[in-house]
């Protein structure tokens, strides 16, 4: 049996599958402890709650949807790269960039920065394009 650590990139994935959860997070933040009566947070209906949301919260909850539809690609990406053996340093240091990417786009959801929002995203998908071409022969 041949055991194998994770590289850089695998390590990216597990970060890119707890993102979402870190979105809903803040999203949901200082409301956890109001009553559901005074517009608490609702564990018996969290996406009803979520859904009634405005401002910042909102687009915060989308963030999270729109990071939940980033995943697949970004994990067969990174797998696929692998599964080439394309060079370990290029996928690595482009998975951290995706990584960075992600969070800032995020951020400028949250923050209302639609315009910049949008270009990081654009950068992110072009990111995960060179991920996944790494391993072209």
């Amino acid at each position: 049996m041949t055991l194998t650590r994770f590289t850089m990139a695998h390590w990216c994935i597990l970060v890119m599958a707890l993102m979402p959860i870190i979105c809903a997070g803040i999203a949901k933040s200082g409301m956890m402890t109001r009553p559901r009566r005074d517009g608490g947070y609702d564990n018996s209906d969290p996406r009803a709650w979520l859904a009634r949301q405005g401002a910042w919260r909102a687009r915060a909850n989308n963030a999270q949807a729109n990071t939940f539809e980033a995943l697949p690609f970004f994990f067969a990406a990174v797998l696929v790269a692998h599964q080439l053996q394309a060079v370990q340093i290029a996928v690595d240091v482009l998975a951290v960039v995706f990584v960075v990417l992600r969070v800032a786009y995020v951020y400028f959801y949250v923050t209302d920065r639609a315009g910049v929002r949008s270009i990081t995203w654009s950068l992110a998908l072009l990111v995960n394009i060179m991920i996944l071409l790494l391993g072209y022969r």
